[in-house]
C-alpha cells in the first residue's frame, strides 16, 4: 500500500496502554530511507519538530538534561540512561506488548559534543522569544563594556545584534558564544 493509503489513520503506541499516534506524512521519509514509515519523536529533533509542529502536537520530552528518562515515561523507564538500560527496557516492553517485528544491532551516527566525545540527545526546551528595542539596546550597550580582541570586531558584533530580529532567552548551553 502507498503512503496516501494510510493519510488519516492512527496506531495503538505499543508501550502506553490506551495511547492513540497518528499516521501524519513527512517529507523527511522516504523509501530510499529504510521502510518510508519511522516514528516520531516531536521533542528530538528538527524534522519530527516540523512535523509535530504543523500538525499541532505536544513535544513533550521525556528525557532530562542527563539522558535520563523522566517519570512520564512510565514506571518501567524512570531514572533509565536512554542510551544504555532505557534502550534494553524499551525492547523487552515491546517484545512483552508483542510490538516488536525485527530487532538487530544498528550504529546509530549521533552528533557528538566535541569537547567530551559523547552523543549528544537533541531535547526540545521551553524558550521564550522577545522583539524588542529595549532588550537589543541593553544588550548593545552591554557589549560596549566587554573588551574584544581585535577591537575592530566590536563593530561587526554591534551591527550583527543590529540586525538580529528575535531575541532567545535561553541557558541551555552554558559555555562558550557566539
Amino acid at each position: 500500500l502507498s503512503g496516501a493509503d494510510l493519510a488519516d489513520g492512527s496506531c495503538a503506541h505499543p508501550t502506553i496502554p490506551g495511547r492513540v499516534s497518528p499516521l501524519l506524512p513527512a517529507n523527511h521519509v522516504t523509501m530510499t530511507k529504510g521502510t518510508g514509515l519511522v516514528h516520531t519523536a516531536p521533542a528530538h529533533g528538527m524534522e519530527d519538530y516540523s512535523v509535530a509542529s504543523h500538525h499541532q502536537l505536544p513535544t513533550d520530552c521525556l528525557v532530562d538534561e542527563s539522558g535520563y528518562f523522566t517519570e512520564a515515561a512510565g514506571p518501567e523507564l524512570k531514572n533509565k540512561n536512554v542510551l544504555e538500560e532505557g534502550n534494553e527496557a524499551v525492547i523487552k516492553m515491546l517484545q512483552a506488548a508483542g510490538s516488536l517485528l525485527k530487532e538487530e544491532k544498528y550504529v546509530h551516527s549521533y552528533p557528538y559534543d566535541w569537547r567530551t566525545k559523547k552523543p549528544i540527545i537533541i531535547r526540545a526546551s521551553k524558550q521564550w522569544f522577545v522583539n524588542t528595542a529595549d532588550v537589543k539596546a541593553a544588550a548593545q550597550d552591554v557589549l560596549k563594556k566587554v573588551k574584544v580582541i581585535p577591537t575592530s570586531a566590536m563593530n561587526r558584533m554591534l551591527e550583527m545584534l543590529d540586525r538580529r530580529t528575535f531575541w532567545c532567552i535561553s541557558r541551555q548551553r552554558c559555555w562558550g558564544v557566539p
